[in-house]
């Protein structure tokens, strides 16, 4: 079965699409693996950095996006026809084993969530509403993947900033998350919010199946180009500080202003401009990634 893995922190503008989606290409381009991108995150950042609006409209025009398998779950429909393998984009950038399931601006409806959970609590005489809230988010991404997870070696889900329904469902069914971080300060605290969560979601899913789920380590994203001042330096320090060596990935990615163009052109810069800074610490951090998996 492929391995699944959620790129996630608490706090926005860490570069974790970036790291997605980047680190999904190179280990399809360069290491022959067959990956599936997720897109969990209402923004469609990932959605948008491996195809163009134009391609994107027309798909959700069509309702082939991860939105119809979210709602058919949440309100099944029996004349709902299509299934996770429809709703799949292939060869995403013309790159043969890079795959992606879009996202989309509307991903689900908090009150049909907790209205269809309550009357299942009512059906099934269940008086621990949390309970059933709990099962519901173990299963929903656990379910939506079932039917594809063996065709994969990497299954990356892009998930949310935040603690939301599908960014605990998607770590709920993760073998491992990863952490990027820039060396802020609010970066910093965004790395312990999460792993406070980690370990909440872990204890609320105790019992016959517990999850099996590790943090494969911290990726720092780096502004300027790589460069830090001492104070930066201080803040990285404090994060080697607080984890294991074996926590920590020893390649950094600087994001230089090439990457900011790869986005324009919807494109990974692994695959735009594979000779930049950034495209190139992205290699290494693949390979590296490879040696902890």
């Amino acid at each position: 079965m492929g391995i699944v893995i959620s790129t996630v922190n608490m706090k926005g503008g860490v570069g974790k699409t970036t790291l997605t989606v980047n680190l999904a290409t190179c280990l399809a381009k360069n290491h022959g693996k067959k990956v599936l991108v997720i897109d969990l995150d209402s923004q469609i950042s990932a959605t948008l950095s491996l195809m163009s609006p134009h391609d994107f409209a027309k798909l959700r025009k069509k309702r082939r996006t991860i939105n119809y398998l979210i709602n058919d779950i949440i309100e099944p429909n029996p004349w709902n026809k299509l299934n996770i393998e429809d709703l799949i984009f292939p060869q995403v950038c013309q790159l043969e084993g890079l795959e992606l399931l879009p996202g989309d601006l509307e991903l689900y409806d908090e009150y049909l969530v907790s209205e269809m959970l309550h009357e299942k609590a009512v059906a099934s005489h269940q008086k621990d509403f949390a309970a059933v809230w709990n099962n519901f988010e173990r299963a929903l991404i656990q379910q939506l993947l079932e039917p594809v997870r063996d065709k994969y070696d990497f299954i990356i889900m892009d998930c949310a900033p935040g603690y939301n329904l599908l960014t605990r469902s998607g770590i709920a069914a993760s073998d491992y998350y990863l952490l990027p971080a820039r060396p802020e300060p609010l970066s910093i605290v965004g790395i312990q919010l999460l792993q406070r969560r980690v370990s909440k979601l872990k204890e609320s899913h105790q019992g016959k199946q517990p999850l099996n789920l590790d943090l494969l380590g911290i990726v720092f994203i780096l502004s300027n180009g790589g460069l830090m001042g001492r104070y930066y330096r201080q803040v990285m320090k404090r994060v080697k500080e607080d984890f294991a060596p074996n926590q920590l990935f020893e390649n950094s990615i600087p994001m230089d202003v090439n990457v900011a163009k790869a986005v324009d052109k919807f494109t990974p810069v692994v695959m735009a401009m594979p000779n930049s800074s950034g495209a190139k610490a992205f290699i290494k951090l693949t390979e590296e990634f490879l040696q902890k998996i």
